[in-house]
């Protein structure tokens, strides 16, 4: 065989944007794309049991990880899983609870912290790897394959409080009271995270995703200190193990904060949620780095004109640079599947 003979590897149009090359359709995925607004994945949930078992299903996690790329062919694959599986592999209770969310044994002290110091136990959290290779055995060649964790802050305001809470006090309240105890219990989340990343990667991902769900929520001290320095630790850490390692942050909420995050963290893109001025982020975030967003989730419940129109504005405001097309957060439970194949039909020209 000829050099011209060799077959090409097929573009994975996702990992080109990380690249900082501009796709000329976008590509897209979306925020909990394999979840209950999908009639599949509420079949698979009720035969896997808990949302915990589920996670810890390594074939029903590939399943439903597979499930909305079957469907909708979009450009990525995101690992089924759960931010809080890092703090059970720290030797946290943790539990979910349906139609109340997540419960944990609540951390309170310094003492608490303590015990999670390089705790970080990776083969609790064998069934994600195995559930990892699965998945990449089996997507499609073109189809970039994301790996997530939660970021240190957002983990540790459920860690802190045991549940979620509207705007979580508990956290933000030993953060000024004892910064001491919530310094201790970010280190240990980002070993433990940097831990889990690099076996992500090891085990088959080509790219990941660091959620900060709650680093909008801080003032701006307190975002340097609790997002943007363990951001920066957790990509510098991921890749000296894994050189080149492609990287994702999203921190939702984080508004004008957005331009001091992408300065100071060398993320290959980042993420905008749906409050986003367009404008401000295609010249001054776009301009930096590739950008991801930033549809409303609740237009994909709205559907019809309202769609359309919210899809043309975010198209219109990136098109000139590197891009992936994606909502602002997940995708709700009351979405209509034939609104997401509308979204996808308006993105992709068709």
């Amino acid at each position: 065989m000829t050099r011209s003979d060799t077959p090409s590897k097929p573009t994975r149009p996702l990992l080109e944007v990380l690249s900082g090359k501009r796709q000329a359709i976008p590509p897209v995925w979306m925020m909990r794309q394999a979840g209950r607004y999908l009639p599949e994945y509420r079949a698979t949930r009720e035969q896997a049991g808990s949302f915990l078992d589920l996670c810890y299903n390594p074939a029903l996690a590939a399943e439903v990880t597979f499930q909305p790329i079957r469907r909708f062919g979009f450009d990525a694959a995101i690992l089924f899983s759960d931010i809080l599986v890092v703090p059970h592999a720290l030797g946290q209770t943790v539990s979910f609870t349906a139609g109340e969310g997540p419960r944990l044994e609540p951390v309170v002290t310094g003492e608490n912290v303590g015990r999670y110091a390089g705790a970080f136990d990776k083969q609790k959290l064998a069934a994600v790897f195995e559930a990892v290779r699965l998945i990449r055995a089996g997507l499609p060649a073109e189809t970039t394959f994301l790996g997530f964790c939660g970021a240190p802050w957002t983990v540790a305001t459920y860690m802190v409080a045991g549940e979620g809470t509207p705007d979580q006090a508990p956290a933000r309240l030993l953060a000024y009271r004892d910064p001491a105890t919530m310094q201790r219990l970010i280190d240990a989340l980002v070993e433990a995270s940097i831990t889990y990343l690099v076996e992500q990667f090891r085990c088959g991902v080509d790219a990941v995703q660091l959620f900060d769900t709650w680093g909008g929520i801080l003032p701006p001290a307190e975002f340097d200190r609790w997002v943007i320095d363990p951001a920066r630790r957790i990509v510098d850490g991921v890749r000296a193990a894994v050189p080149g390692a492609k990287i994702i942050a999203f921190p939702r909420g984080a508004g004008t904060q957005l331009e001091r995050f992408v300065d100071r963290v060398p993320v290959d893109a980042v993420g905008l949620d749906w409050t986003m001025d367009l404008t401000f982020a295609r010249e001054r975030i776009q301009s930096r780095v590739p950008v991801q967003g930033n549809l409303d989730p609740l237009l994909l419940v709205a559907g019809g004109d309202a769609l359309d129109r919210g899809v043309d504005a975010v198209m219109e405001a990136f098109r000139d640079g590197p891009f992936i097309f994606n909502l602002g957060h997940g995708i709700t439970p009351e979405a209509p599947v034939e609104n997401v194949e509308r979204m996808l039909a308006r993105v992709r020209g068709r």
